[in-house]
């Protein structure tokens, strides 16, 4: 899979060679109502239209079904006909299953995915996640031909796609790629100096010039969070900041990514079966790093900071001890009494950052933060915390449009902020009573730090399952970004899976139906 190009295309037709293995792919009704004019370059001579509407007439999804139609050249397959209000009707998920069991092998295979145009953004990026970069295997780095999928797309709802859009799924699909290679790579060639290199890499390429805060100059500074969790490893840590500044901006954003390049737990170590995985958890920054490259790409109209806080959480000397106190980078004090609840004193800083010195009124951090998010929402679906009941609909909108999922978790500080009570600090850095709202609790800590009363907009999402299945990274955190902040981009296909690009005032009537059109149960 590393040496594969994924290449969108507007459909071709006949023109396509016809001997390239093909699979095809949508639900069972958008499959049938295809004409067989619109696939059949990808198919004849080996399948014949009778072998078509018969392959589709076997097809019994539950939830997902394939069928051969010549040999391991061609293949169809059915995506659930119906799907849960809590799911993506993409079927992202079951796409990226289907991809990675049905596709034929071969050097130059496609893709066609059939669905409506309000499904092909969040298709793009599940067939993305199927195709990861990283390999160290001795045979893939041997091997120097590139394979190449090209994927089209044929819009039952509407007019075919145009060049432009697939730009966007281009980009989409690249920062996707992007942010599972950095999670896939381990600390020894992802250290915080490899990470600022990738930081540094995606700033060339939009004209933007990095601002680097590291090692001493963090304590210097303040950041008692970043430099306090990062100080005993090799490597410095460090906060950067990538700016984009267009002209007639209107607001100021800022996304706060958690990049803990390898995370042993510190003095309050991991055990030896825990330990292993956690170079993913710097996926939180790799995200942001992913969507903001190719958000900046499709025009993004705002001011947009990201801000990536980068550290390794090791054990030495010098490590920070259960029992010190760090002042952070908000002037509050916290009594460390678990040195493996690093992420939130990183993020602590970057949020505050955000606040104070970019002047940000919309504050979204991201992070693999707390191994109970997969209790709490599961393995696929983010744990959203926010001040705003908006932004907590939207979240969740976004993850269905974006085919990243997203959960609200309970936003309640008057009841659960007391488990962080110290007798000699501000607060203590992990809770009390480990059974009472992990997740949300981790979250309101960030949230402390900017203030329960603060004004502005601030979104917490927690991706610490959804950041790999199994042993591969997803890049998940991409699309759901570009979904969310995609009323803020001059392309029209961001626009049209942004829950905030459209009206606010319909009555929960209107979208109890609108999810009945939608496939949502």
């Amino acid at each position: 899979m590393a040496n594969v190009v994924l290449e969108f295309k507007v459909s071709a037709g006949d023109s396509e060679p016809q001997s390239r293995p093909v699979l095809i792919l949508g639900q069972q009704n958008h499959l049938q109502d295809v004409c067989w004019s619109q696939i059949k370059g990808k198919l004849q001579p080996a399948v014949s239209k009778e072998t078509w509407k018969a392959a589709l007439g076997a097809l019994n999804p539950k939830p997902t079904d394939s069928c051969p139609l010549y040999l391991n050249q061609a293949v169809v397959a059915a995506l659930p006909s119906r799907v849960s209000r809590h799911n993506s009707p993409a079927s992202a998920h079951f796409l990226f299953r289907l991809i990675r069991s049905c596709l034929p092998g071969g050097n130059n295979r496609c893709i066609v995915v059939v669905c409506e145009r309000s499904d092909v953004f969040a298709s793009a990026c599940a067939i993305a996640r199927a195709f990861p970069l990283f390999t160290r295997r001795s045979a893939a780095s041997r091997r120097t031909e590139k394979k190449h999928v090209t994927v089209e797309f044929v819009v039952v709802d509407g007019s075919p796609l145009e060049d432009a859009e697939m730009g966007c799924l281009s980009n989409a699909a690249d920062g996707v790629r992007l942010a599972a290679r950095i999670v896939d790579t381990p600390c020894n060639e992802m250290n915080t100096d490899h990470f600022l290199d990738e930081i540094k890499a995606v700033g060339s390429d939009l004209g933007i010039t990095p601002v680097i805060i590291r090692g001493e100059e963090l304590k210097q500074r303040g950041f008692g969070g970043i430099y306090g969790v990062g100080k005993a490893a090799v490597h410095p840590p460090a906060l950067a900041v990538l700016s984009h500044t267009p002209d007639g901006a209107t607001q100021n954003i800022a996304w706060v990514g958690k990049g803990i390049v390898y995370d042993t737990g510190g003095l309050s170590i991991k055990g030896k079966t825990t330990m292993p995985g956690m170079k993913r958890d710097c996926g939180g920054a790799a995200a942001i790093l992913g969507a903001f490259k190719a958000t900046i790409k499709q025009g993004f109209k705002d001011n947009l900071h990201a801000v990536f806080c980068l550290a390794e959480n090791s054990v030495g000397p010098t490590a920070t001890r259960p029992d010190d106190i760090h002042t952070l980078y908000s002037g509050k004090t916290v009594e460390i009494n678990n040195t493996d609840a690093e992420g939130r004193l990183v993020l602590a800083d970057g949020v505050v950052y955000a606040s104070k010195d970019l002047s940000a009124d919309i504050i979204l951090d991201m992070a693999t933060l707390t191994g109970a998010q997969g209790i709490s929402t599961g393995k696929y679906h983010a744990a959203v915390m926010t001040n705003s009941e908006q932004w907590e609909v939207a979240c969740v909108r976004a993850g269905r449009s974006s085919g990243d999922l997203a959960h609200p978790l309970v936003y309640c500080p008057e009841l659960h902020f007391s488990e962080f009570t110290s007798a000699v600090a501000d607060m203590k850095n992990s809770v009390a009573d480990r059974e009472n709202a992990q997740s949300s609790c981790a979250g309101l800590f960030i949230g402390s730090h900017l203030g329960f009363d603060w004004p502005g907009v601030w979104v917490h999402v927690d991706i610490a399952s959804p950041v790999h299945a199994g042993e591969r990274a997803t890049g998940f955190g991409v699309a759901l970004l570009m979904a969310l902040f995609g009323q803020a981009s001059d392309d029209s296909m961001l626009n049209q899976v942004s829950p905030l690009g459209a009206p606010s005032n319909k009555s929960e009537g209107q979208m109890e139906r609108d999810c009945k059109r939608r496939r949502l149960v």
